[in-house]
């Protein structure tokens, strides 16, 4: 399995940086949208829709509903206000998910419903789409390279996180984090993964490449990591409710595109939210 995980890293890396880095702006949106329609796809194991043709069905309607509120804030001049109230409105979201992981499994009355799900899969991918849009379009008409680098960034924070807190936990783990969500995930491993994300954020300031302060960049950063574990620590809930252990099989090694992103679909909307439009 850690081959498998290794094998799939060495060919998925620089896929990323590929699509970050040399296709054009619309290449990428028009990417960012097919995964948010795999994700939606996978996402139906959460709804419990057994058929392929229901599963298809929503895959197909979120991703022209993921579409049609990129191209219809295109022709409003208002865009980057859309786009603003979209992503501080996840800020709220991710607060009330923190709440449900806590009161896991108190709190599946209240998100047991398909339509509650089915509005927790657009709170999820739609700000993670428009965060992502919104980071590689920074200052794209005189640098297209800037938003690929701060994209990258949240990236490796990200990879970071995970990659510290698998190796400190598994070599000093021992309070659990959330027991009731994942057994794995220990309080130690949290601490481990945090102490490295921070130590990048340092090192990148120190570059001198980015020009914003060392407290937006800090506090960006921060809040970045934590949400990430969050977003790891939510679906996999909605994976125990819906007794399933990976989302996908799209993905040797590691499960589906929801498992790989799931630290993502909260870290980018947050990192991008607080440092464009809070701080």
């Amino acid at each position: 399995m850690l081959i498998q995980r290794i094998l799939a890293a060495i060919v998925l890396i620089p896929l990323v940086i590929l699509c970050l880095f040399f296709l054009p702006l619309m290449g990428f949106i028009s990417i960012m949208v097919i995964i948010c329609g795999l994700c939606a796809w996978e996402w139906t194991q959460f709804l419990q829709l057994k058929t392929i043709k229901n599963r298809l069905l929503f895959a197909l309607i979120f991703t022209l509903f993921i579409a049609i509120i990129y191209y219809l804030s295109n022709l409003i001049s208002s865009q980057a206000s859309i786009f603003k109230y979209i992503l501080l409105a996840s800020l709220i979201w991710w607060l009330v998910a923190l709440l449900l992981v806590i009161s896991y499994p108190n709190s599946v009355r209240i998100w047991k419903n398909k339509c509650i799900k089915t509005l927790f899969a657009c709170f999820t991918l739609v700000p993670f789409f428009i965060g992502m849009v919104e980071l590689r379009q920074i200052n794209y008409s005189h640098d297209s390279f800037q938003g690929a680098v701060w994209l990258l960034y949240v990236l490796v924070l990200v990879w970071a996180t995970d990659s510290g807190a698998y190796f400190a936990g598994r070599a000093f783990g021992k309070h659990k984090l959330a027991p009731k969500v994942s057994p794995g995930k220990t309080i130690e491993g949290l601490l481990g993964g945090v102490i490295l994300s921070l130590l990048i954020s340092v090192i990148v300031y120190l570059s001198n490449y980015f020009t914003i302060s060392l407290y937006n960049l800090m506090v960006s950063s921060i809040f970045a990591i934590l949400v990430s574990v969050l977003g790891d620590l939510t679906e996999s809930m909605f994976k125990r409710e819906a007794n399933i252990k990976d989302s996908g099989h799209l993905i040797p090694g590691h499960g589906g595109i929801l498992d790989r992103i799931d630290s993502l679909t909260a870290a980018i909307p947050v990192f991008a939210a607080i440092s464009l439009y809070v701080l």
